[in-house]
């Protein structure tokens, strides 16, 4: 199962496409053929059989069943336009991402200061540097917590400490019961 933020990054991904992907499950089917060889190969991605692959290819059957479609529209998505993704992905890692989140923040502080967790609504944009360790994160296939914990480092950094400029003492951040989170690029 993935996590709130590889949904997040992945609806960031599908955000930019230059041209639409394929509409018709014919066309989607076809497309994935190209890509992954033989109607076996896509069968298996689907989850479905080698026939009933053939029958969507040629038209014969024209509405697979809810789940099979998302599972189609999945695999069409997770293939469309790599190059696109590349290139945004790459400027991201330069310029930084917009983060959006209601979740609940909690901290590591000095003596006296108030270090309870509270929900908190943010937008921030997180430096180049969080982005391309988030980037890596999941390429790598690490888990969510891990990537939770990067983007509560970048919130550290970019929103309670400020660049540096206040809460020197502050040492850890902690990100837990995510609302929602939305990652721009």
């Amino acid at each position: 199962m993935t996590g709130e933020i590889d949904d997040a990054l992945k609806r960031a991904d599908q955000e930019h496409f230059t041209k639409e992907p394929p509409k018709t499950v014919q066309a989607r089917i076809n497309y994935l053929i190209r890509q992954l060889g033989t109607a076996k190969a896509v069968a298996a991605e689907i989850g479905v059989t080698a026939d009933s692959v053939n029958r969507y290819r040629r038209g014969a059957r024209k509405n697979p069943p809810r789940n099979i479609a998302a599972q189609i529209e999945a695999a069409v998505k997770a293939r469309w336009q790599p190059g696109v993704r590349r290139r945004r992905r790459k400027q991201a890692a330069t310029t930084g991402i917009k983060v959006s989140t209601r979740a609940r923040f909690g901290y590591t502080a000095p003596i006296g200061t108030t270090d309870d967790g509270r929900l908190r609504r943010l937008t921030i944009n997180l430096p180049a540097a969080y982005a391309q360790r988030l980037f890596d994160a999941q390429e790598q296939g690490l888990s969510d917590q891990h990537k939770r914990a990067i983007v509560a480092e970048g919130f550290k950094e970019a929103y309670f400490q400020d660049n540096g400029a206040r809460a020197e003492g502050l040492s850890e951040v902690r990100l837990t019961d995510i609302d929602y989170l939305d990652i721009e690029y």
